[in-house]
C-alpha cells in the first residue's frame, strides 16, 4: 500500500497529512496525533504511517512554538510547555471541522499523542464528546498534578515562579481527566507508560487506571524511560484498529 504524506498548512497551523494513496478522497476515521514537548510533527510521522497503513486519515500538526512554529524558551518554567498544549486545546475543533467540510470525515474522530501529546489527549476528552477513542502515551490524565510538581520543583530550584502561577493556569481546571473521569462517558482510552519515566510520573497515570476500574480503559505498561519504541507504535496502532477499524474493513 502506497501511503500518501502530504504537508499541508491548515490556516496557520502546519500539519502533515498521511493517509493512503487511494483513498485521499474518501471519508476515513479521522486520527489527529500530537507530538511531544520541543519535538514536532516528524518525530510522530513513523507512527503516522503505521496507522494510515489501516485505512486512517492521520493529521500531525505543529503545535505552537514547535517545529515550523519554533520560538525561543521562556526563562519562566512550564510557561511555552502550557502555552503548547492550551493552542493544541484550541485548535483541534478547527482541524477536525476543516475536514468534515471537505467531507473527508466518516463520522469517527480519534485522538492521541506522546508525552505533551498525550496530556493534550487526556485535556480534549474532557470536552469533545465526540471523539470515538483516544491513546495516551507517556502522557498524565493530572494536568492539575503535574502543574502543582512544575510549581514545587521550580521554586525549589530557585527558578522564578509568577506568585499567581495556578491562577493563570485557571483553565486546566477544565481539562484535568483526574478529577472528572466521568467525562470519558464509556470511550475507550489507552494508556501506554514506562515504569522508569523520568520527565511525567508513571504513577500519575497508574493511579487513575486503579481508581476506575469501571472505565474503558487499556493500561499497558513497560520497564522503559520516557522513550518510544517500534512495539509501543504498534500496541497504539492496534488499538484504534480495534477501536474504530470496523468501519474500514471493506475499503
Amino acid at each position: 500500500m502506497k501511503i500518501a504524506v502530504r504537508k499541508r498548512k491548515i490556516g496557520n497551523i502546519p500539519v502533515l497529512e498521511v493517509v493512503p494513496e487511494h483513498l485521499i478522497y474518501e471519508p476515513l476515521p479521522l486520527i489527529i496525533y500530537y507530538h511531544g514537548w520541543q519535538t514536532s510533527k516528524e518525530l510522530v510521522l513513523t507512527q503516522g504511517r503505521k496507522l494510515a497503513r489501516e485505512n486512517f486519515r492521520v493529521i500531525l500538526p505543529d503545535a505552537a512554538n514547535h517545529g515550523e512554529r519554533k520560538t525561543q524558551l521562556s526563562e519562566i518554567p512550564s510557561l511555552i510547555f502550557w502555552q503548547s498544549i492550551h493552542t493544541n486545546l484550541f485548535e483541534f475543533s478547527y482541524l477536525v471541522d476543516f475536514f468534515e467540510n471537505l467531507g473527508l470525515v466518516n463520522g469517527q474522530i480519534a485522538v492521541g499523542g506522546v508525552s505533551m501529546g498525550g496530556m493534550t489527549t487526556c485535556g480534549l476528552l474532557c470536552q469533545h464528546p465526540e471523539i470515538t477513542a483516544a491513546a495516551c502515551v507517556m502522557g498524565s490524565p493530572s494536568m492539575i498534578g503535574y502543574r502543582e510538581r512544575i510549581q514545587k520543583h521550580a521554586g525549589a530550584a530557585g527558578f522564578f515562579v509568577p506568585d499567581d502561577y495556578q491562577l493563570l493556569l485557571g483553565w486546566i481546571e477544565a481539562y484535568d481527566l483526574q478529577t472528572q473521569p466521568e467525562k470519558l462517558a464509556g470511550r475507550p482510552l489507552l494508556f501506554w507508560h514506562g515504569t522508569e519515566d523520568e520527565k511525567i510520573p508513571y504513577d500519575d497515570v497508574e493511579t487513575f487506571v486503579q481508581g476506575h476500574p469501571e472505565a474503558n480503559l487499556t493500561f499497558i505498561s513497560r520497564e522503559e524511560r520516557h522513550l518510544v519504541r517500534g512495539e509501543t507504535m504498534d500496541q497504539v496502532t492496534a488499538f484504534f484498529v480495534e477501536q474504530l477499524g470496523k468501519s474500514t474493513d471493506s475499503l
